[in-house]
């Protein structure tokens, strides 16, 4: 958001000049508004030679403030940035905003900043906003110099102002100017206590350690409106800063996105490593949020509202880059990683009033815009009423954003009153399923959905195997669990702080678009929230400040008396001198209007200052929702029922109807049986070594015990019924297990005697097996051979028929094959068809005839698998049995 204004073109290399050893570093300077920031860069430039001409504010001719808006109010809104030359370092400044509202521009230019320079009035001292400030800097550890400005005015007193420092900001604060800040100097560092009681002064490189560490905080005094002070501060930041460590890897760090007057896109960074290069090609790093890549055009260099084209950005330079679209501020480029979470962010929500006969859509489109620009401004379309709404910092910014659309686009908008921005959350694991089946399309989704670490957003991830749900389908899952906000069931407020992964999903070889698993995704999430809402596992969140309120100790009992009603989280008072300080949390919704009553009862002696301190539950959720007015199931355009296919045509199912009726078993439910089986197997190994017997006996009892999946299979196959002539029989020592016979098929032959068949799953069981998975992510081949001897082996002791099949249905053309190693028949499905296709086909023909067993954890092939007669054995209980037979083996030959 650039002034039109004079453009100086320079072609060449910005470096050459002074050469590229020259010191080179990112100032920035930040106060509380009204603190005299802008009019301290006015004298620093012009002192620096970089202007001839000294601008002021309140003449609306500052060099920095360039904006017609700044002009026009007085105050810094946009950051901006100029370069001044010193002899022996060349320093970038960015100007940024003092008000309140616009902090987020501020805390976005402090990813950047080497250095800063804290502006604080002479006459009004530290106030509410400084101290916020002060927390950023230390958030983000950056080193700072103090400038007390404005003490030729009447009322500042250098004396209070320092020791108001050093109370607030701690012991570091020194004025380098004093001739007795030698004992000061000693409590900053180690370094500067041991050189003091050597009785010398601290040199220059001593000292700027103790900077670039914070344990150092130099102050100085003037009034930048005369050019008091400013040359030894100027001086300091050439003595007292250390340049950037050489890197040659290309390193960049995003900051700003804006556009220039003739509307093209400017990409602001700051080199940090190597150098950029005009047309280099850049491009996201592989863990950035959304992939881009781009050509740098142009490179500018600005000063104000004047840039000069340059060949390479070198380290230290703040650059903007002109012909790229997909970066936003925050992202690192090359080495450096992505920054910090920003710790400020919009805890109001205004409703956007459009005028008569306007577009919603194209006034949607100028507000998407000005949204890459500022990505703390963020637009909600509520699609179901039609409104567009903005989450912001506060009423100022809502005044600013009025004139930018007006002058921008033309558009004359209002905004509703505001309130607070609520969030929701759940308190404990839920399952959501979604299934989406009308006449030729399908698309099953399971999602577990479980309480997140506050702050962390909407985290996504997948638990589901590329053998179950193609690793396409996945992807496209995952697209639509992060393209959407989706709101929870309370009040339609945004879902926060929770994970959501992919566990379980089903897509069908010819009906399924992806238009289908868009659906079933979304009617999951909504379910599973739903579900959670039904249990009480739903919670609504609200905005928190950190607060500290610091009064005359005359004022403390009406303080102390409010914080109730505030509903805060406090600490016992601090007194110092004759004033105290009150800290602790409280909602934003309390503290709304609070600094005005605060101002009132002190008589203007007060001050409360705030950070975000992130969301917590809401104190009054049962009057928020009242108030909200939310019809959960008025909302048909985030439906949690599900669409299946019942004679032809779609049938809408509720949603708490709807996991018993899904094609896929619950995850949770299937989780909670896994954990049983693993502790009774873990049980049963503690007693030692099973015989057939009474592996045979743990899997009659097992599949009782499974009643669930029993009963799943009952309603589909009929009951079941115990066939005598299968029970258990002796002959010799041998014993085979008794077998299932369906209701449906009396009479039908009893199995014949022979070897056992054993089928298994070969991919399940390798990313079962740990020390399999652990071989296959480096070497598949590998992990399969390793499979392969094990079952030979096994088969070769226990006197089996190994039938190990592997996937093969995404290899193109293929046919499928059966190779034979050693005892070991080895299949390869043919394409289109699954491990578990051919192991259905499998199981039906091999059972009929002979005792067979088939190892798969797949739930969904444990219903197949009992149908056909066969006995089921998940991954992990077969791994035990293989790790008997080998000590089994091991035992016989140490004997002979």
């Amino acid at each position: 958001m650039e002034a039109k204004g004079r453009t100086d073109i320079q072609h060449g290399k910005e470096g050459a000049e002074g050469g590229q050893a020259q010191k080179r570093l990112v100032i920035g300077i930040l106060a509380h508004v009204d603190s005299g920031k802008t009019t301290l860069s006015e004298a620093m430039l012009y002192r620096a030679g970089a202007l001839r001409k000294l601008g002021r504010v309140d003449h609306r001719d500052a060099f920095l403030d360039t904006d017609a808006l700044e002009r026009a109010r007085g105050i810094t809104i946009f950051s901006k940035q100029a370069v001044l030359k010193l002899p022996g370092a060349q320093l970038t400044l960015l100007d940024t905003p003092g008000h309140v509202d616009f902090s987020a521009e501020a805390e976005r230019a402090l990813q950047v900043m080497d250095y800063a320079i804290l502006v604080v009035s002479g006459t009004d001292g530290v106030q509410s906003h400084t101290e916020t400030l002060w927390r950023l800097l230390e958030r983000y550890q950056v080193p700072v110099f103090l400038f007390v400005n404005k003490m030729d005015l009447a009322g500042a007193d250098r004396a209070a102002r320092m020791e108001e420092l050093r109370r607030r900001f701690g012991s570091g604060c020194v004025d380098l100017s004093d001739p007795e800040s030698a004992e000061d100097l000693a409590l900053c560092s180690e370094d500067l206590l041991e050189a003091v009681m050597e009785g010398r002064a601290p040199g220059d490189a001593q000292l700027a350690e103790a900077v670039a560490r914070r344990q150092l905080f130099p102050c100085f005094f003037g009034a930048a409106l005369k050019l008091e002070g400013v040359d030894p501060l100027l001086e300091s930041l050439e003595r007292l800063t250390q340049p950037l460590p050489p890197r040659e890897e290309l390193g960049a760090r995003v900051f700003k996105v804006t556009r220039d007057s003739s509307g093209a896109w400017l990409t602001w960074l700051k080199v940090t490593g190597g150098e950029l290069k005009v047309k280099a090609e850049l491009s996201a790093r592989p863990d950035a949020r959304r992939a881009w890549s781009g050509k740098a055009d142009q490179l500018r260099i600005y000063s104000g509202t004047r840039f000069q084209l340059v060949d390479t950005a070198l380290p230290g330079d703040v650059a903007a880059v002109v012909g790229l679209s997909g970066p936003y501020p925050g992202e690192g480029l090359g080495f450096e990683k992505d920054a910090t979470p920003p710790a400020l962010e919009p805890v109001l929500r205004y409703r956007v009033l459009l005028p008569q006969g306007c577009d919603v859509h194209t006034a949607l489109g100028y507000l998407r815009e000005l949204e890459q620009e500022d990505p703390l401004l963020h637009v909600v379309w509520d699609e179901r009423l039609g409104q567009v709404h903005l989450q912001l910092m506060g009423g100022v910014q809502v005044e600013i954003l009025q004139s930018l659309l007006e002058r921008r686009f033309g558009l004359k908008v209002t905004f509703d009153e505001g309130g607070i921005l609520y969030k929701e959350t759940l308190s404990q694991r839920v399952e959501g399923v979604g299934h989406y089946e009308p006449l030729r399309h399908y698309a099953e989704v399971h999602l577990l959905m479980e309480p997140g670490p506050r702050g962390s957003g909407v985290e996504i991830a997948t638990a589901c195997r590329e053998d179950e749900l193609a690793g396409n389908w996945q992807r496209l899952i995952l697209t639509h669990l992060a393209e959407k906000t989706h709101i929870g069931p309370l009040m339609g407020a945004p879902l926060t702080d929770v994970k959501l992964t992919l566990a379980a999903g089903r897509a069908h070889v010819k009906h399924t678009e992806g238009g289908d698993f868009r659906q079933a995704t979304y009617r999951a999430v909504r379910q599973g929230l739903r579900t959670a809402q039904a249990q009480g596992a739903c919670l609504l969140l609200e905005p928190w400040y950190r607060f500290t309120l610091r009064l005359p100790q005359d004022c403390l009992g009406r303080a102390l008396a409010d914080m109730p009603r505030l509903c805060a989280q406090f600490d016992p008072p601090e007194t110092q001198g004759e004033e105290a300080a009150l800290s602790g949390r409280a909602p934003v919704a309390c503290l709304r209007g609070y600094a005005r009553e605060v101002a009132a009862y002190t008589k203007g002696r007060g001050q409360l200052s705030c950070l975000p301190d992130g969301y917590a539950p809401c104190h009054n959720t049962e009057e928020v929702m009242a108030q909200a007015g939310y019809d959960i199931d008025g909302d048909l355009e985030n439906t949690a029922d599900s669409v299946f296919c019942s004679h032809g045509a779609g049938v809408m199912v509720r949603w708490d109807k709807v996991p018993s009726h899904m094609h896929l078993p619950s995850v949770l439910a299937r989780g909670e049986r896994l954990a049983r089986v693993a502790q009774e197997e873990a049980a049963a190994q503690e007693e030692g070594p099973r015989t057939v017997e009474a592996r045979a006996a743990a899997y009659r009892d097992a599949l009782a015990q499974d009643k669930e999946l029993m009963a799943i299979f009952e309603r589909t196959y009929g009951p079941i019924q115990r066939d005598p002539r299968l029970a258990m029989q002796e002959s010799g020592k041998k014993k085979r297990p008794q077998g299932l016979k369906l209701a449906s098929q009396k009479g039908k032959r009893p199995q014949r005697e022979g070897p056992e068949h054993l089928l298994v799953d070969g991919y399940n069981v390798i990313f079962s097996w740990e020390d399999l998975k652990a071989l296959a992510q480096t070497n598949m081949e590998a992990a399969r051979g390793r499979l392969m001897d094990i079952l030979c082996n096994y088969a070769a002791y226990r006197r089996c028929v190994p039938i190990l099949v592997f996937d093969a249905y995404k290899v193109k053309g293929g046919v499928g094959s059966v190779e034979k190693y050693h005892n070991l028949n080895v299949v390869y499905t043919k394409e289109a068809e699954t491990a578990d296709m051919y192991i259905e086909k499998a199981t039906h023909a091999i059972a009929r005839h002979y005792h067979t067993r088939v190892v798969t954890s797949d739930a969904t092939e444990q219903l197949i698998i009992l149908g056909a007669g066969a006995l089921r054995v998940s991954s992990q209980a077969f791994r035990k049995e293989v790790q008997e037979a080998e000590e089994e083996i091991r035992r016989v030959l140490s004997s002979q």
